[in-house]
Order: structure tokens, then C-alpha cells, then sequence
């Protein structure tokens, strides 16, 4: 048996390279941020050939430090950013612009005149997602749309579409040489193109957006054999593994049954709930989205509540304010004060995601007087990753009528202890995280190891998991209501500011 699966993570803020043994731990990784574009306000973008070259060096750098041979590797798993937006020509491999990122909001007046014909959940019957700027398929308009040329060379067949794990399959299997043109269906869900129930792209949604279905990649399984890699150093290892990344953190959670939820903490925070083998809409604001397929196995949905900015809510700390050198500074900071003092920070830079999906919202803080200071900044930076939690969670019960007995946490943010222990506080349920924090690519490498037998069933990943630590909420219920009470008060804050 080779002894490891490769997983490609690639994030919204950096690339990672992570190689797993049969245990689902870490034999070594190598990550490497990327840089983030911010050409006009509300609009987000990163370069896919810095992605493309930064991918390369990371397989590199980790077969290199850990002494691994491609031989070695049973298998390779992608998970991505998901709903990034990038189209590339097919005949040069070259990208006619930059990727637009899920949080970009730039498609804003195509939302808007989408929904003046039948309302913000127009389409959710059938896709699962309401009207917002968050998702691929508008954005794949906007850049036909202005794009030079686009429109033109997608009608003569030259251009392709992807979200950031097609675009590495793509490079991988030959690029311009070959290179094969595929996604899952957990990321085509996030498209606004896919048709929940057949799992192929609608053809009522491409004529609605003018997209041609020749623009769009081959939807597979999320575990199963896509094809080989035709870099040196990954020659002849089989790709068998791709999900989004929110859902490749539901499979290496483990959450195979319905009703079993996780939360991962990253640049945003995303919250999803299995719910069996039928699709659940929403009536609370939450995203109906394939969770995952594994071969030919009935698909596997979920529901999910994404909140835009809760790890970038730092990175804003450290790279705007200066208050801080490094993300894991909050922490400390934040415990130079005993409270927030009585503010929320509401970080609705791009708009409230769920469960209110207003594009018009921006962020604010609110309640500061003079006794403010950097400290109480910080800790409400960290606590408005808890609220906004909270907030899904309240959806997820309301559509679910399943009540969380615990919430299973990853992510980059859960090694902040007191980040943490809010949460618990402010959900009133122990929070538990696992000893490999890293879900996110251990779903992937799962997917791609199940795929080709490294792993026989899901009953073998399941004996893997273990717990690492847990907090118990410590605060009382008329505290925990105060606090949320709050909390919704200073959301209402952000609503309708742009015009």
C-alpha cells in the first residue's frame, strides 16, 4: 500500500500542501499566502497563475522536506475557495483577468435586476441559493460582459470556466496539452447554474445569465477517479478527491449522518448540517448546497449558513489598523481587558451574508465612548465571529428542528482558546475540536483515498477522529441574552447604507 494521500488546499488567503497517512495525520505541509487584490471598493480579486505557480512550489517544498516519492502517494485530493470565479483561454492556458473572489461584489446590479422579476429567492426552488452577489454564476456574466473580447471568444469555443479547483485540474492533467476540464458537484452547487435534483447544469439558468454550457466544466462525484497528473512531480498520481472547501470540512468532520453539523473558523465562517439524501429548502435564510457524492452513492445535502468576514475581520485588524503584527496578537491583546466594554463590531465589509443576505449592508461599530481602547477593539473583533454564529445556528434550528447537542469546530481560528470559549458561551453548547484541526484538506485527501481504495469505507474515518479539547459554556442564560440581544440590535445598524 502507498503510505499517503496528497491534499491540495487552496484558501481564500493561501495555498497548502498537506500529505496524510492511513491515521488521517499530518506526515508534513507547506503553505504560502497569496496576494489579495482590492481594485475598488467591494471588489476582491487574486491572480490564478500566482495560485497556479505557488501550487507547484508547495508540491515541491512538501515531497522535498518530508522525503516522499510521488510513488508513495495513493492518491491526490483537491478543496478550494469555493465560488471564486476565473475564465481562461483554452488555447494559451492564460486567464482574461483576474479571479473574481466569492466575496467580491461587484455583480451587484445583475443581482438586482435578477431579482426585480420575482424576488431574492427566485431561483432557490432549483438551485438551492438565493440572489447574491457571493455565488459564480453571476459573476462568470459580468465577465463576459466586460471583458473585452469575452463574449466573442466564448461563442467560438476558446474559454473556459472554473472555480479554483478546475483551474489546478486543469494544469495538472496537461493544461494546453490535454488538460481535462472537470468539478465536483459541491462546488458546481455554489455556481447558481446546477440543478439541485439532476445534478447538471440547468439550461433555464444559462439562458437567464447568457452563459454557454460550452464555457462550463464536467460535474463528477467528489470522490471518484477524475484522471492522472502530468506534472513531474506528481506524474502518474491519480486525482480522485474534489470538494469545496466548506464541504470537504463536513467529510473530514466525519458528519455522514443526517443532523451532524460543523462550523469552520477561516477567512469566513461557514456552518453546514447534513440532511440526508433530499435536499431541504430554507426559510430562514440559510443555503441549500450538495454536500458531497462518493461515486455512484445517492448525493448528500446539506445546509449552510456562510458569513463573509471573521478570520479576514483579523487580517483587517493587522493590515488596516496596525494594531497588531501578527493574527494570533488578537488573542493577547483581547485579554488586556476583562469585555468588549459594551461594543459590537458588525463586519459587514461585503455585505451580511446569512442569515440576511443583504448586499446593501457595511460594516459598523457600535456603542464606543471615551473608555474604548485597542483591547476592547480586539475583543470584539473576535467576539463578532461568535455572534454571527450564533445567528446561523438560530436558522439551522428553525428550518431543521434539530436542537445541536455540540458543535465540532475547525479551522485556523479555533487555536484561539478565548475565541473559543465565547462561543460556548454565546451558544450555550460544548464547542469540540479534533486533534487534526486541518478538516478541510483531510476531507479531500478522504474523498481522493476512498476513491481508490486507500481507505475501504467511511467506518474506517470515522475510528480516526478524536477529540483534542472542549469548552463548556460559562456564563449565564440572562448574560448569554443580554449579550445576543445586543448583538442584533448593532446588525440593524449596517442595513441600507448603500444606496
Amino acid at each position: 500500500m502507498a503510505k499517503c494521500v496528497l491534499a491540495i488546499d487552496q484558501g481564500t488567503s493561501s495555498t497548502r500542501t498537506i500529505l496524510f497517512n492511513h491515521e488521517g495525520r499530518i506526515l508534513g505541509q507547506s503553505q504560502k499566502e497569496h496576494k489579495q487584490f482590492y481594485p475598488k471598493p467591494g471588489w476582491v480579486e487574486h491572480d490564478p497563475l500566482e495560485i497556479w505557480e505557488n501550487t507547484c512550489q508547495l508540491i515541491q517544498q512538501v515531497l522535498a522536506e518530508t522525503g516522499v516519492a510521488k510513488d508513495d502517494i495513493a492518491a491526490l485530493g483537491i478543496t478550494n475557495q469555493r465560488e471564486t470565479t476565473l475564465i481562461w483561454q483554452k488555447s494559451t492556458g492564460k486567464p482574461i483577468h483576474n479571479a473574481l473572489v466569492w466575496q467580491d461584489t461587484r455583480t451587484d446590479a445583475i443581482i438586482t435586476q435578477l431579482a426585480s422579476t420575482g424576488g431574492q429567492d427566485r431561483f432557490r426552488g432549483k438551485v438551492g441559493l438565493p440572489l447574491a452577489t457571493y455565488f459564480s454564476g453571476p459573476k462568470i456574466a459580468w465577465l463576459l460582459e466586460n471583458v473585452p473580447n469575452a463574449r466573442e471568444q466564448s461563442e467560438a469555443g476558446d474559454l473556459l470556466f472554473g472555480t479554483i479547483d478546475t483551474w489546478l485540474i486543469w494544469n495538472l492533467t496537461g493544461g494546453t496539452n490535454g488538460g481535462l476540464h472537470l468539478t465536483d458537484v459541491s462546488n458546481a452547487s455554489r455556481t447558481m447554474l446546477m440543478n439541485l435534483d439532476s445534478l447538471d447544469w440547468d439550461a433555464d439558468m444559462l439562458a437567464e445569465l447568457q452563459i454557454p454550457e460550452t464555457l462550463l466544466p464536467t460535474i463528477m462525484p467528489s470522490s471518484g477517479f477524475y484522471g492522472e497528473c502530468r506534472i513531474a512531480d506528481l506524474e502518474g498520481v491519480p486525482i480522485a478527491g474534489d470538494l469545496g472547501d466548506q464541504q470537504a470540512a463536513l467529510f473530514g468532520q466525519n458528519c455522514f449522518r443526517p443532523g451532524e453539523a460543523k462550523n469552520t473558523y477561516g477567512t469566513g465562517c461557514f456552518m453546514l448540517m447534513n440532511t440526508g439524501n433530499y435536499p431541504v429548502q430554507s426559510h430562514h435564510g440559510l443555503l441549500t448546497t450538495l454536500g458531497y457524492k462518493i461515486g455512484q452513492e445517492a448525493p448528500v445535502y446539506c445546509l449552510e449558513g456562510s458569513i463573509a468576514i471573521t478570520g479576514a475581520l483579523v487580517q483587517w485588524l493587522r493590515d488596516n489598523l496596525h494594531l497588531i503584527e501578527k493574527s494570533s496578537d488578537v488573542e493577547t491583546l483581547a485579554e488586556t481587558v476583562e469585555d468588549s466594554g459594551g461594543i459590537y463590531f458588525v463586519p459587514a465589509f461585503s455585505g451580511l451574508y446569512a442569515p440576511y443576505w443583504k448586499s446593501d449592508a457595511r460594516g459598523v461599530i457600535v456603542g464606543l465612548t471615551r473608555f474604548i481602547n485597542s483591547g476592547h477593539i480586539a475583543r470584539a473583533v473576535l467576539e463578532a465571529t461568535a455572534y454571527q454564529t450564533r445567528e446561523v445556528l438560530d436558522a439551522m434550528f428553525q428550518d431543521s428542528g434539530v436542537e445541536l447537542k455540540e458543535l465540532r469546530v475547525d479551522g485556523g481560528m479555533t487555536r484561539n482558546n478565548l475565541l473559543m470559549q465565547f462561543q460556548a458561551d454565546i451558544l450555550g453548547v460544548p464547542v469540540i475540536k479534533p486533534v487534526v484541526a486541518e478538516t478541510t484538506a483531510l476531507g479531500a485527501a478522504y474523498a481522493a483515498g476512498l476513491a481508490v481504495g486507500y481507505w475501504e469505507k467511511k467506518e474506517e474515518l470515522i475510528a480516526n477522529w478524536q477529540m483534542d479539547r472542549h469548552w463548556e459554556p460559562a456564563i449565564l442564560p440572562e448574560q448569554r441574552a443580554r449579550l445576543y440581544a445586543g448583538w442584533k440590535k448593532a446588525v440593524t445598524r449596517t442595513f441600507d447604507w448603500v444606496d
